[in-house]
This record gives structure tokens, sequence and C-alpha cells, in this order.
């Protein structure tokens, strides 16, 4: 029985050294390797599970730069050019050729002060015979018109077209000549009397009046304009002699109902720029939607 539990206590203190000495034994470990992404010792598992998180990271930064570039369209940048625009009236200028008791010419410009207004000018002169029912007179002097034109029309790119309605007001200095005249016969029974001549002269007449101008300007070629323009006239203030009316107003025109008239102009004119002026559209910004 002394044997036998020698014999135990043995086995049992041989198998307690031996499950110490299994607990000391320390498990192989993995090799060290450098982490690409930060400093540092990191396993090796953890490493390339990293390097697999930063490519694909990579890779879909990559993707949205790529389709953002795809989607973005880059803005187009408009040009405005400022300068002057000098020219002729065409109309005024082809009379004096077929119209014997017609000598004229009318020289236009404007200048473009910001994007859609524009400072006016006309300057002219006119010389015209009007034979009227029982007067027959000519009329010399000359003219100028300033004011300004707003262009309603929205121009796409380099386009430089105009739409627009504008203001102006004009002074007219001018002489007439009573040519000959018809005396008003209440009984016709003993005919018409004939015309008499006159030549007397009326000098140092004035006028000026107010224009509502409508028109238009198209580019045809590279600088060159062609346009036209309607205008109603109001006379503000008109001297004239005791016994003679001014029928007809140098840059007026003739004069209706007294204190009225109408005009019209067909221009060719030149363009002379003198700077341009960068367009950048301004991007709306993106409301929120709640």
């Amino acid at each position: 029985m002394k044997h036998t539990l020698k014999y135990i206590f043995s086995s049992c203190l041989i198998l307690s050294l031996f499950f110490a000495n299994a607990q000391n034994t320390k498990a192989p470990t993995a090799k060290p390797v450098k982490d690409t992404v930060s400093t540092g010792i990191i396993p090796e598992k953890a490493a390339v599970a990293t390097k697999a998180t930063v490519t694909s990271k990579t890779a879909v930064a990559a993707k949205t730069d790529a389709t953002a570039k795809k989607d973005s369209v880059p803005p187009v940048i408009k040009t405005n050019r400022y300068g002057v625009r000098v020219g002729v009236d065409l109309f005024k200028l082809s009379r004096s050729f077929y119209d014997k008791d017609y000598k004229g010419i009318e020289l236009v410009g404007d200048y473009r002060w910001d994007k859609k207004h524009y400072i006016a000018a006309e300057v002219g002169n006119e010389n015209k015979t009007t034979d009227d029912e029982r007067l027959n007179f000519t009329t010399k002097g000359s003219y100028l018109k300033v004011g300004f034109d707003y262009n309603g029309y929205e121009n796409w790119l380099d386009m430089e077209n105009i739409i627009s309605i504008g203001l102006r007001y004009g002074f007219s200095t001018f002489n007439q000549q009573l040519n000959n005249y018809k005396i008003y016969n209440t009984n016709p029974y003993f005919g018409e009397v004939p015309p008499i001549a006159s030549g007397q002269k009326f000098n140092g007449l004035t006028a000026s009046w107010i224009e509502v101008v409508a028109g238009m300007k198209a580019k045809m070629f590279n600088n060159v304009f062609v346009g036209f323009s309607i205008r109603l006239n109001r006379l503000m203030t008109n001297k004239q002699p005791d016994n003679f009316e001014n029928l007809y107003i140098p840059g007026f025109n003739r004069t209706y109902n007294g204190s009225f008239g109408v005009g019209f102009n067909y221009t060719v004119t030149y363009f002379v720029p003198i700077f341009k002026k960068k367009v950048v559209p301004v991007e709306k910004k993106k409301t929120e939607k709640k």
C-alpha cells in the first residue's frame, strides 16, 4: 500500500511538471512587416488587409474623379466688345441722286455705354424744295440729335445684333425761301390765279423736338452692321416768321398738325472696337430639398 501511494504521488508530480512546461512554451509569432500606410510594425495579415482597403479607396476616388470630369461641362465665357459705331444714312444719301428737289446727308454713330445701353447721335444737313398745293419753298439747314438706345435683344455667344428703343433730343437751325405762291380764288368762274413769284427769305429760324426711336441693327460682315429705324417726333420749340409757317424742318421732316412728325432712316455702320469685357456665367446655387 505504501509503495502504491508513492507511485501515484510520483506520477502526479511528473504530470504537473509537464503541464507547467507546456504553459510556459511561447507560440510562434508572425513575421513583422512594415506598414505601407503608417509608420511602425504591424502583423502581416493586418498589413495585407490595410493595403487592400487603401487600394479600394484609391480606386473609388479615381472612379469618382473620372465621373466628375466626364459629367462636368466647362462654362462658356462670353466676350462683350465696347467701342464706337459710325456710319451714314443710305436713304438720304441715295435720295440725293434720284430726287432733283432734295440734297442731304446724315451721319450716325453710337457708343456702347454698358451691356444694354448705347449713347447715340445723328448729325446732318438738308436742302429741300417743297412744291405744295399753294406754296413752293426751299428749306436749307443743319441739325443735331443726341440721346440713347436700349437693346432689348439677348445675343448668343459673340453675336452683337441690336433690337432697340430709344429717345433723342433734336435741334435744327435753318432758313426758308418762298419761291412762289398761289392766292386762293373763292370764285372759280374767272379761273385759277397764276403763281406769284416771291423769292422772300426768312433767316435765323430754329426748332427743337423730342424723338421716340425704334429700330434694329444686324451684323452682316466683320464689324459691318446694317439697320433701320422709325421715329415719332414732337416739336418742343419752333421759331417761325409771322407770315410763313415752317412746313418742313431739317431733321424733323414734314410737320403734321403743327407739332407732330415722323421719320425713317436706313443705315450702314462700321464698328471700331476699343476694349473687351468677359462675362462669366454665375452658377445657380442648388436648393436643398427638405
